[in-house]
């Protein structure tokens, strides 16, 4: 039997590396990169409005932030950030305030962020050009560590039980009741659910592209909440909780939502702790008596008889949040969280028989095991062979940072992982390579999608190969990596071909979307301001995406075109040979892939190699 400890010290070791690089490179960028470069990034807002203050629900002081110029770069404030702000009076004079603060609630062009005290407020009010941008978030990498730390040292409880489990080869525990029928399932997600509800100690719900994971996930929780009174539900990101959390409220599980949803609309809202929270018939009582206390305390002596009654309303106040808290986690079937969320102040000393993690493979081990405490069994569900962890430390992912917790039980325990082998999104041609390269073949189309397609007679998948075009690509600074503006003009020439060939009045009429996708940040810019110029993409703005490869993680569009970028005389592919990130393009479409690239550059790696030849076995 392993030592887990060894591993999971080295694992610590290893997180510590990502810390320190990531902190490192924080400071760097904060003293060298202008603002106008930060706001550009999505990390920065300014100039910055500084609207109202008040108490939430939780009794933190909180004010509303906006920014001053509506803006259409999409930013990277989310609930839990930690953020600082600075002053600016002169052209490149920027100074920092010495305090921070978490943001509470973000949406496009406004958020809500919790400060340390009304002074701070004031401090930003009283200047005219304030900014706010992200900080260092010490937070996740401290809980990720104190995670691992009672991981490392726990005996004789459930928490070491599970860790040695996952870390050897051996047999988990099964329950062995009849099968149940799920008629409206197809067998292998049919068996899945079966597999979680059999499951004593852990299952896996391994989902390609396309095949109904998140289906399949929402039927093993809702099978479980018929056994189970509740159950937590967490995965690595905002936008993933909140996508399973509104699949379960469709199908009329009570979900508490803790934390901030990324899908800002009024179901998700109305299902968060705050909202709930004030919305308990309690709550007007309670909130009467928090403005008691702040008066009080901003008020005159502080008699014996003051401290006595201020004594009285904090333990009433104590009393009445602790009932209202109570009422709302007692009605709850599924409480849903980040994984870093699940260590919430609101979650404190909370066991649950049955933790389900979505989106696993895309988790650091680390972030996992701050949510394992809680559980009694834990389920995974995602795909290893899709977006991994980022790890930004080189030394930190060669050193094994970012395996995930998945890849260790896959490896470990096979005979817990269910495949499931129906996809229903692509057309046969478009998903036979991802299935023959990543899957062993095993994927096969639904027959209502297997021949799917735009125009009849048309090739599914076809590769423009730009080596004739004039151009190469240019490398625009770290953060943004490459561009290629010449293979972005192209790209746009060859979707309008298309939109001819189709009829521009099909397409608007039916609505066929479409994704466009670079693995570049600065080449997903460049093409948006290209689509914002073109008068003749004009009507057709709201049908067309473009995004980097991770903003298209889970999502799908009838038209998806990649824009490689490298084109260069060495071969150099960079991140690209990264074939998950490229599993996750290429599996986005329904109907048509259109893959611009360099053939000459790109084919000199094998896996592009062969997905050129597969494109163009047929042609002569």
């Amino acid at each position: 039997m392993n030592n887990p400890a060894n591993e999971l010290i080295k694992q610590r070791a290893l997180l510590q590396l990502e810390y320190d690089h990531e902190r490192n490179e924080f400071q760097r960028l904060t003293e060298t990169m202008g603002v106008g470069r930060k706001v550009k990034r999505g990390d920065c807002w300014f100039p910055l409005a500084v609207g109202r203050s008040y108490y939430n629900s939780l009794n933190q002081l909180v004010v509303e932030l906006s920014r001053s110029e509506d803006s259409e770069i999409e930013h990277n404030f989310e609930y839990g950030r930690q953020v600082m702000f600075f002053a600016q009076s002169g052209l490149d004079d920027i100074s920092y305030f010495k305090f921070t603060g978490t943001v509470s609630y973000a949406e496009a062009d406004r958020m809500v962020v919790v400060m340390p005290d009304q002074e701070c407020v004031s401090r930003l009010m009283s200047h005219d050009a304030v900014g706010v941008q992200l900080s260092f978030d010490e937070t996740t990498y401290k809980l990720m560590i104190d995670a691992l730390g009672r991981v490392v040292n726990a005996k004789g409880n459930r928490l070491a039980q599970l860790r040695d489990l996952f870390y050897n080869k051996g047999n988990a525990g099964k329950f062995s009741f009849a099968p149940m029928r799920f008629p409206w399932l197809n067998p292998t997600q049919e068996r899945a659910v079966n597999e979680v509800l059999w499951a004593k100690d852990v299952a896996v719900v391994h989902g390609p592209p396309g095949t109904g994971k998140t289906t399949t996930l929402v039927e093993a929780i809702y099978e479980t909440l018929r056994r189970e009174n509740q159950v937590l539900v967490c995965a690595q990101s905002n936008m993933a909780v909140d996508w399973i959390s509104e699949r379960l409220m469709d199908r009329g599980v009570d979900v508490l939502r803790v934390g901030n949803p990324t899908r800002v609309n009024d179901k998700m809202l109305s299902q968060t702790y705050e909202r709930r929270f004030e919305a308990h018939p309690d709550y007007p009582q309670l909130w009467a008596l928090r403005k008691t206390i702040r008066e009080m305390r901003s008020g005159g002596r502080k008699t014996e008889a003051f401290h006595q009654k201020m004594d009285r309303l904090k333990n009433r106040a104590m009393e009445m949040e602790l009932r209202i808290h109570n009422d709302l986690f007692a009605q709850a079937r599924v409480i849903s969280c980040t994984l870093a969320g699940s260590a919430s102040r609101v979650l404190e000393g909370m066991k649950f028989s049955t933790l389900f993690i979505d989106e696993a493979a895309q988790a650091l081990e680390a972030a996992c095991w701050i949510a394992i405490r809680k559980a009694g069994r834990v389920i995974f569900a995602g795909d290893h062979q899709q977006l991994p962890p980022t790890v930004k430390c080189i030394d930190a992912l060669k050193g094994g940072l970012g395996k995930t917790l998945m890849e260790r039980i896959v490896e470990n325990n096979p005979q817990v992982v269910t495949l499931l082998k129906v996809q229903y999104r692509m057309n046969e041609d478009i998903m036979r390579f991802s299935s023959d390269w990543f899957y062993n073949g095993e994927v096969e189309s639904a027959p209502e999608v297997k021949y799917r397609g735009i125009l009849d007679y048309d090739n599914p998948i076809v590769w423009i190969d730009t080596s004739d075009v004039d151009g190469k690509e240019e490398f625009v600074g770290e953060s943004y990596g490459r561009i290629n503006r010449s293979e972005a003009r192209l790209t746009m020439e060859t979707l309008q071909q298309f939109f001819e060939k189709v009829g521009r009045q099909r397409v608007l009429d039916e609505r066929i979307d479409v994704g466009i996708i670079s693995p570049y940040r600065a080449q997903v810019q460049y093409l948006r301001r290209l689509i914002r110029h073109s008068d003749y993409f004009k009507p057709m703005r709201g049908l067309i995406t473009v995004n980097t490869v991770d903003g298209f993680q889970g999502q799908e569009r009838d038209i998806i075109v990649i824009s490689m970028v490298r084109d260069n005389d060495e071969g150099q592919i960079g991140f690209l040979r990264d074939l998950r990130r490229m599993n996750v393009a290429i599996t986005r479409a329904r109907m048509k892939l259109i893959i611009m690239g360099n053939a000459a550059t790109m084919t000199r790696h094998p896996f592009y190699k062969k997905l050129y030849e597969y494109i163009n076995k047929d042609i002569d």
